[in-house]
């Protein structure tokens, strides 16, 4: 497979690339809008470490230091949420943003197919230097339970690694 040819516009990154609906079809990397397929910046930055995808800003390509910088600016917190991002994508699940439900991901079952299926989990990113209140903790509970999904807290350490904690409903 050649690499897709993906392109920064603003905070866009897509590209119209046969391999990139290939890949789409296949993985579930992108979501399809208008004539082409849109990345989120974790999902580019994923396929960029991969080598599957060329990112150019300009018509000029940009390097992974580039990219990340470009990231960095876009979104403060992809520093936490890439890790967790890649972990997750490793382990076999599907992975999609999240924005609408003001989570950071929302996250598919392993075999599950987006817009098939519902996600299974929605995903908070944190550092665990990060305190978390009980109203903010509620708040984010009461994101996942109106959604029908689980809550998921995933706490990435000084070291990278990461911790999850699921929250799930129970009805006595």
């Amino acid at each position: 497979m050649e690499k897709i040819k993906a392109y920064l516009n603003g905070e866009i990154i897509s590209s119209a690339d046969s391999e990139a609906y290939s890949l789409y079809e296949k993985s579930h990397f992108g979501e399809p809008s208008e004539d082409k397929i849109q990345y989120s910046l974790t999902e580019a930055l994923f396929l960029l470490n991969k080598e599957k995808i060329e990112i150019f800003f300009n018509r000029r390509k940009l390097s992974k230091k580039e990219f990340m910088e470009k990231c960095r600016k876009i979104d403060r917190k992809i520093q936490i949420k890439y890790p967790v991002f890649r972990d997750l994508r490793e382990k076999g699940y599907v992975v999609k943003s999240a924005l609408k439900f003001g989570a950071d991901f929302r996250v598919y079952e392993k075999g599950a197919k987006p817009g098939e299926k519902h996600a299974k989990w929605v995903v908070f990113t944190d550092h665990e230097s990060k305190k978390l209140t009980w109203h903010d903790f509620s708040a984010k509970n009461r994101i996942a339970h109106s959604t029908k999904k689980n809550l998921l807290l995933a706490i990435v350490d000084e070291e990278g690694d990461i911790s999850y904690y699921e929250v799930r409903w129970l009805k006595p």
